[in-house]
C-alpha cells in the first residue's frame, strides 16, 4: 500500500519561504512522477508542480518561478520549495503519485501566507 506523508508547511508573511517535503513507502519511487497539489478552502484540488522519473518538473503558470520540486529516490521524498510566497499561496498541500489508478491522499500539509 502507497503512503504519503507530507510535513513542512506553517504560517509565513507573504515574500517569505517554505519547504515541503513528502514521504513515499510503499513503493521504489525511480519508477513513478509524483505531484504536489493544493486544496484551497471552498475550492477545487489543483496539480501544482509535478516532476517525472528522469527529474523533469512542470508548473502551473501561476507558481512557475517560484517554486521548485524536486526529489531524492534514495531517501523516499519529494520535496516543493517555495518562495516568494503570496496570500493566494494559502491552502492544504498534499503530493501525490501520478498514476492513473490514483493512491489514498495523506492527511497534507497546510500552508498560510498573511498578507
Amino acid at each position: 500500500q502507497v503512503q504519503f506523508a507530507e510535513s513542512g508547511g506553517g504560517l509565513v508573511q507573504a515574500g517569505g519561504s517554505l519547504r515541503l517535503s513528502c514521504a513515499v513507502s510503499g513503493i521504489t519511487l525511480s519508477m513513478w512522477a509524483f505531484g504536489w497539489y493544493r486544496q484551497a478552502l471552498g475550492k477545487e484540488r489543483e496539480l501544482v508542480a509535478s516532476i517525472g522519473p528522469s527529474g523533469t518538473a512542470s508548473y502551473v503558470d501561476s507558481v512557475k518561478g517560484r517554486f521548485t520540486i524536486s526529489r531524492d529516490n534514495a531517501k523516499k521524498t519529494v520535496h516543493l520549495q517555495m518562495n516568494n510566497l503570496k496570500a493566494e499561496d494559502t491552502a492544504v498541500y498534499y503530493c501525490m503519485r501520478l498514476t492513473p489508478g490514483g493512491d489514498s491522499w495523506g492527511q497534507g500539509t497546510q500552508v498560510t501566507v498573511s498578507s
